[in-house]
């Protein structure tokens, strides 16, 4: 008989695991993994660097309610739990375990390292020196409650338990475990993806960044920042961050919408045409080809151009206001066909998951069925990019740890 069996070796598994043993260093516990590799999304994450966290401006001082504006979804519900563990006791608890960590400019904070296998490395090592049990390949066949027991059988065994925890990710057999115990799952779909454009005018330009604003046309959804032009469309964080935030919507339309750019956000339209006019005024002679008012990267700026043809080759004296008016409305409000998500890298991340309502945000414990708990992103939550899912992952595997 154990305390708690945690089925899911993950990061929100293991961090669960190492929490309460923390707590209670007699607690008896088993994580149950499936597959061969315990942490491999911890892994290969970051390019095989490991984004354990985000620091945003300072994470000694930072506002829950700033990191949790992070999250699409689960706002609300880790706005308690950041208070209790966020990016500082992170950044504190890896440094005691022999961790040095750095942040990048953009506020993301990897391991000095550079390298994945440093976080695993720790990880596994604090588990080992707390005696915690660990089988994998533990293909899970079924799990019931009888009595007061948790009943968890494999193949060939099977392990009982005072109370269970599922930190199994976004896997289906996660759901279907959680959903026989009672609760409701929200499907779940991809987060964090680039827009396939169709007939992409830029593609030539791929490699290009740039910050812009960006709008999907006929919704609420909007993004400032960064965004990169690759040869099937548009990515960077700006697009990663949109897509997070509009993840269901773009579902309901089957990834196809309308993509407003304003590559000049920094001016109005009617700025941007002044601006225009008064080069017009001032030098004449030129054309647009040589004069790159905007300062944009160069290609980029000849691309808008091109886009209308031998127009823009006249002087400047030749050109009627009328194109200019054009050029200004293009500048400030490019339009571009979605025509469904980039499919050249799995989905890292999706939303979807337990009904976050049935679950106990002090405790993690579920609402529905009594001793019973929930860490990382099985449940419905998911950050934008930056570390801040491994953050949500953390934190609630803390506080799952903390309360059993």
């Amino acid at each position: 008989m154990y305390d708690l069996i945690i089925i899911g070796g993950g990061p929100a598994g293991i961090f669960a695991a190492i929490s309460a043993k923390e707590k209670k260093t007699d607690i008896k516990i088993l994580v149950l993994e499936k597959s061969q590799k315990l942490l491999h999304k911890v892994l290969i994450s970051g390019g095989g660097r490991c984004n354990v966290t985000n620091g945003l401006l300072n994470p000694m001082d930072l506002d829950p309610k700033d990191l949790a504006r992070n999250y699409p979804r689960g706002q609300k519900e880790l706005l308690g739990p950041f208070h209790q563990f966020g990016p500082k006791e992170t950044i504190g608890w890896f440094e005691k375990n022999s961790v040095k960590l750095k942040k990048e400019e953009d506020g993301r904070i990897f391991p000095q390292s550079n390298s994945s296998a440093t976080i695993v490395d720790s990880l596994l090592l604090r588990a080992k020196l707390l005696n915690i049990e660990i089988l994998k390949n533990q293909d899970i066949e079924k799990v019931y409650k009888e009595n007061e027991s948790f009943k968890v059988s494999t193949k060939d065994k099977t392990f009982i338990a005072k109370k269970l925890a599922i930190t199994t990710g976004s896997s289906t057999k996660g759901f279907e475990i959680a959903k026989d115990l009672g609760h409701t799952i929200k499907k779940p779909i991809p987060s964090l993806f680039g827009f396939n454009i169709s007939k992409f005018t830029l593609k030539d330009l791929s490699g290009i960044a740039l910050l812009v604003e960006l709008k999907i046309e006929g919704s609420k959804f909007s993004q400032k920042g960064d965004m990169l032009i690759t040869h099937f469309g548009f990515s960077g964080p700006a697009i990663l961050t949109l897509s997070s935030f509009a993840a269901r919507y773009l579902f309901d339309k089957s990834y196809k919408a309308e993509l407003i750019v304003n590559w000049l956000f920094d001016l109005s339209e009617d700025e941007i045409f002044k601006k225009l006019i008064d080069l017009k005024n001032t030098k004449s002679q030129k054309t647009l080809y040589s004069e790159n008012l905007f300062h944009l990267p160069k290609n980029l700026w000849f691309a808008f151009l091109d886009f209308f043809d031998e127009t823009f080759t006249k002087q400047l004296k030749d050109l009627p206001k009328k194109d200019l008016l054009i050029l200004s409305k293009k500048l400030s409000s490019d339009s571009y066909t979605i025509n469904g998500k980039t499919t050249n890298k799995k989905e890292f991340v999706t939303c979807g998951g337990i009904t976050l309502k049935e679950v106990n945000f002090k405790t993690m414990e579920s609402k529905i069925c009594e001793n019973l708990f929930f860490a990382g992103e099985i449940l419905d939550i998911d950050g934008v990019t930056g570390g801040f899912n491994f953050q949500n992952a953390w934190t609630t595997a803390y506080i799952l740890g903390q309360s059993i």
